[in-house]
């Protein structure tokens, strides 16, 4: 089949990989412009496009697709059976959704159609979901509205951050897109009934809340891992908080976000947890009780 792939981040990567292993025309591979990354912010080229360029495929990267005729016409110009789209960022015209003669189909990382949007992934964990997945979806004009052609479901673990869980799923979805093309099965619209959005995370989005009780403040934490980040302010230092433990009791007489001893216990709206592993600006990310040898923080100390 030929197809077009459009996608930027690494979970697109094994997609593409999996398309071209099955022996897919990947004809063009489109992605967002290369741009700063890095603590050197040097520009360098997406995921996707370095992947592409592995494979020997035309990558193009275009800034915008909604009001550029030409990049249009070259998109149609292609001749396509399918487009293939993963995480690519940027939204398709109606003319571009129209002009590969299957459509263009999407492989998003949520159970459709509970978390719709640009971040189920942290939604479902933040949410304390058990289990999200993979839907490879027909597109439209709608946010991530069209009619379903498969799903395939994952468990979220008590202790899974982000990170793992986005992982298990870009397995998923190479595997799956690659059914879905090949069994070209019937598509089956979604019960608006049961939508829900995950909006586009924010940096600000992993500040925690020592008023909430420690459940949620531990699936904050794994929901921000490994971006944005869950973060406590010490002052005016900003300390990246990536794994905690809830501890078992209420605690009394205590304000929220008080350490409880020398061991990065801090209180919570109705008991406590333990840091387990932080990073100090500049340094890098360590376990609490290596950080606490450098940098001791003793009892009574605020985080906000």
């Amino acid at each position: 089949m030929r197809l077009a792939f459009m996608g930027t981040p690494d979970f697109a990567v094994p997609a593409l990989l999996a398309l071209h292993a099955a022996g897919h025309e990947v004809a063009c591979v489109y992605t967002q412009q290369p741009r700063p990354a890095g603590r050197g912010q040097h520009v360098r080229a997406s995921p996707v496009q370095r992947a592409a360029e592995r494979l020997g495929v035309p990558v193009r990267t275009p800034a915008r697709l909604r009001r550029d005729p030409e990049v249009q016409a070259a998109f149609a110009a292609l001749a396509l059976d399918a487009a293939v789209v993963a995480a690519y960022g940027l939204i398709l015209p109606q003319s571009m959704l129209d002009a590969p003669a299957r459509g263009c189909i999407n492989i998003h990382a949520s159970l459709l159609p509970r978390w719709r949007g640009a971040g189920p992934i942290q939604a479902a964990v933040l949410a304390g979901d058990a289990e999200t997945g993979i839907t490879i979806m027909r597109m439209e004009a709608g946010l991530d509205t069209g009619p379903m052609l498969c799903r395939g479901a994952v468990p979220i673990g008590p202790r899974d951050d982000a990170g793992l869980v986005h992982d298990r799923l870009a397995a998923l979805g190479a595997r799956l897109v690659v059914e879905a093309l090949d069994a070209a099965p019937e598509p089956v619209a979604q019960d608006e009934r049961l939508a829900c959005t995950a909006p586009m995370l924010r940096r600000e989005d992993g500040r925690l809340d020592w008023r909430q009780d420690p459940a949620a403040i531990d699936r904050r934490v794994r929901a921000m891992h490994p971006w944005p980040g869950a973060f406590a302010l010490l002052g005016d230092v900003v300390l990246k908080v990536a794994a905690v433990t809830p501890l078992p009791g209420r605690i009394h007489d205590a304000v929220p976000g008080e350490l409880l001893d020398d061991g990065l216990a801090v209180a919570c709206g109705a008991g406590a947890v333990r840091i387990d592993r932080l990073q100090w600006p500049g340094r890098g990310m360590m376990e609490a009780a290596a950080s606490l040898r450098g940098r001791p923080l003793p009892r009574g100390t605020r985080l906000g």
